[in-house]
Order: C-alpha cells, then structure tokens, then sequence
C-alpha cells in the first residue's frame, strides 16, 4: 500500500466521525436552516491545519434573508512553490425528510458498513472524502506546490444561486484550474456534465361563475385540461424521438423529458386545519409548471417553440382559450471533453484504486457544474464522488463507508498528479 492509500486508511474512523457529524447538522433546504453551523463546523476543523477558512454570505441571492442567510465556507490550503489550484466543491444542503423512513433521518447510523441519514449519499459523504483526500495529502507533502481548496455551498437543491453561482460572480474561480464536485455518481465512474433544463410556469384564464350555472363562466382547468390532452398526444411521444450521444445515465434519461411538476387551479387549498367546505365556483385560473430537460443537441429556443406551438394550437381550436407562459428557471447542457485534464487524472487514479477503467457519463439533472462553466468560465471540472445516485433524495437515503475511502484515494490521487506530478 503507498503512503497515500495508508494515510487515508488510518484516517477511516475519522472519515465516519465527520460524515456523521455534517449529516447531524440539518441544512435542510427550504427553507436553508443551519447553514451557518455547517460553515462553522468546518472551519473549526480545518483552520487549526493550517487552511484559510472564508464565511461568504450570498447576501441577495434567492432566498437569502436575515431568518436564512446564505452562507459558505471556502477554505484555502497554500503550499510551498507556485502551482496549480485544485478545488473540491460540495453543496451543504439537503431536500425535505419525505416519508417512508425506517430510521432517523439526522441520527447518522451506521450500520453494516453504511452511513444512513438524509444527505449521506447527496452529498455529505462526498463533502467528508474530498477533506480527508486534502487533509492526508497535506499530511504526507505540507509544502505542495500550488493551492488546494475546499468549498461547503449553499442552495445546490434549489438552482445553487445562494452557493456556487455567488461565489462564481465574486471571481472565486478565476484562479482556479481544476473542479472536482463529489456528486454520488458511484466511485468508478467520472460524470463529464449534464442535460440541460428549462422550467416554466403556463397559466390558462377563464371567468368565475357560479357552480350551480357553470355556462355563465368559463373554466380555466378545462382549458388546461386541453393543454395537458395535446402534450399527451403530441409533446410526450415527440420527445422521445429526442435521443443525444451524452453518456446520460440512467438510460430512460437519454432521451428528452417533460414532467409536470405541479398543477394549480381554482380556489386556495385552505389547509389540514379547515373544515368547511368550498365556495362554488368556476375556476378563473390555472396554473402548471413544467420540468423541461433536453440535450446537448437541442437549442433552448427551439424547446421553448414547441410548448409555444402546442399552445396556440390548442387556442386555434379552443374558443376563449388564452393563456399565459413565465421562465423561471433555464440550464443550458454542460459536458467536460474527456481529454482535459482533471478528466484524465481521475481515470488514471480511478484506473489505480479500482483496478478497472474509468466509465464516463452526463447526470439527468443539473448541479453546479452550470456556474462553474457559466459563470466561472472554467470547463476543466467533473463530478465524482462516492455513493449511488439512486439514493438521493430517497428515505433511507445512505453512503459506504468503502466507496468514501476508495474515492478518496482517487481524489489524493488527484492531487499528487496535478500538484506534485507524481
């Protein structure tokens, strides 16, 4: 065993501890609780090593406020000689608990080998291996050319404003020469980018009128029904004529897709805790939102044409029917060359760990991949860390404490390649 795989063997107990520790901290997002003791956390731990730790408040970012500020740590390990900058980034935060847990959500069991808790898999193993890759490698060679950096962000489940995109527009990468973000894409496999996404608010109008007398009004969920009737009928199956050449994993996701992510229409739910009944109406308004995810090889101008067709299709044949459409929220696809460099580096470390090549894949959805090559005008940076991407966002969500130690390896790896050439 070289002295970088004993150095993070030794560190195994360790690796458990602090994956346990960052799971016992809920960041749950919405509404961004506990963001600041998460940031702290870190920066007790790492600052007595010798990092320079910065607390970053995305003030006016969405969802940023006094009850729920939005806050990162990025941390900065300096060497010796001037080199290169290798940065690990990992999102903080976590989804809502759901239902169907066997467990507790925040207690961070291990049991047989896993960590379970929400945020084991997505991403908090992943945050906890990428530390102890840094810290054993500053172990063995604490005067490394270059920089090694560490960042915990805020908000990557909701679109990473608060997080990696702030950080991105205050010229956090411009020093920056290669990304690595330990997303649950399993350990042998290196995630080169991803889809792209479009989401979209289509609200329908109509005219209140009684219930009783429902020829006096026009309703707006009908005609919404008559959107929902033509996506069926032509949107859905012309999707999956859409197939890209990006390794998309899981296979269904190779092709384009469009979920309806909710629907809204009439009166107000007025909650658990009301018991009367509704007021009779004709519902004046109706509103989706829909999940558009396309290809490489798609334009966003012309996925955003076609639901724009299929509307004034329907009010070509629908009297009355008017409508109206919102972004909200829009991703163009990213996909790293497999010939750059951190790209390389990781299939050879992989290659070492494993024992077997590196496979090579796009994700279905986004994550902060966008920023860094949006904004950051870096496209030097993968996904790849530990864990099943199946898990995320599921109960019982969990990490292996084998595939966190196999992935940090790879990720000293890493390091000793690109700073040390090793």
């Amino acid at each position: 065993m070289d002295a970088l795989a004993l150095e993070i063997e030794n560190r195994r107990d360790d690796l458990v501890r602090l994956t346990q520790d960052l799971i016992r901290i809920p960041t749950l997002n919405p509404p961004g609780r506990n963001y600041r003791e998460i940031c702290e956390y870190l920066q007790a731990r790492l600052a007595p090593q010798g990092w320079a730790c910065e607390l970053v408040r995305a003030h006016g970012a969405p969802g940023d406020s006094e009850a729920f500020p939005r806050w990162n740590l990025v941390a900065r390990h300096r060497g010796g000689p001037p080199g290169e900058c290798v940065h690990f980034n990992s999102h903080h935060d976590v989804v809502e608990v759901g239902h169907g847990w066997s467990r507790d959500p925040f207690a961070a069991e291990l049991d047989g080998g896993r960590i379970y808790g929400r945020g084991a898999c997505d991403m908090k193993g992943g945050l906890a291996s990428s530390i102890i890759a840094a810290e054993a490698f500053v172990a063995l060679y604490p005067g490394h050319p270059g920089q090694i950096e560490i960042s915990a962000t805020a908000d990557e489940e909701s679109g990473g404003f608060g997080g990696v995109a702030y950080l991105a527009e205050q010229g956090a990468f411009a020093h920056v020469g290669h990304v690595i973000i330990p997303e649950p894409l399993h350990k042998d496999r290196i995630c080169l980018g991803h889809r792209g996404v479009w989401w979209a608010e289509i609200e329908t109008h109509g005219r209140i009128a009684h219930g009783s007398m429902p020829f006096l009004g026009d309703s707006a969920i009908r005609h919404m029904g008559a959107v929902l009737e033509e996506m069926e009928r032509t949107l859905f199956p012309l999707l999956m004529t859409k197939r890209t050449e990006m390794p998309v994993i899981p296979e269904g996701a190779r092709n384009s897709t469009l979920n309806i992510n909710s629907i809204h229409g009439g009166e107000p739910d007025l909650g658990p805790d009301f018991t009367g009944l509704p007021a009779p109406c004709v519902a004046d308004r109706c509103r989706i939102t829909i999940d558009r995810r396309f290809l490489i090889e798609e334009e966003l101008s012309e996925v955003k044409r076609e639901v724009t067709a299929l509307l004034e299709k329907v009010k070509a044949a629908r009297p009355g029917f008017t409508y109206e459409i919102r972004d909200l929220f829009e991703v163009v696809p990213s996909m790293t060359d497999r010939e750059a460099p951190v790209v390389r580096s990781t299939a050879t470390a992989i290659r070492r760990v494993l024992g077997r090549e590196a496979g090579y894949v796009v994700s279905p959805g986004t994550y902060d991949q966008k920023h860094i090559d949006r904004i950051g005008k870096l496209q030097n940076c993968i996904a790849y860390g530990p864990g099943v991407l199946d898990l995320a966002h599921q109960p019982d969500e969990w990490v292996g404490v084998q595939d966190m130690q196999d992935s940090a390896r790879v990720m000293a790896l890493v390091l000793d390649d690109i700073l040390r050439g090793a």
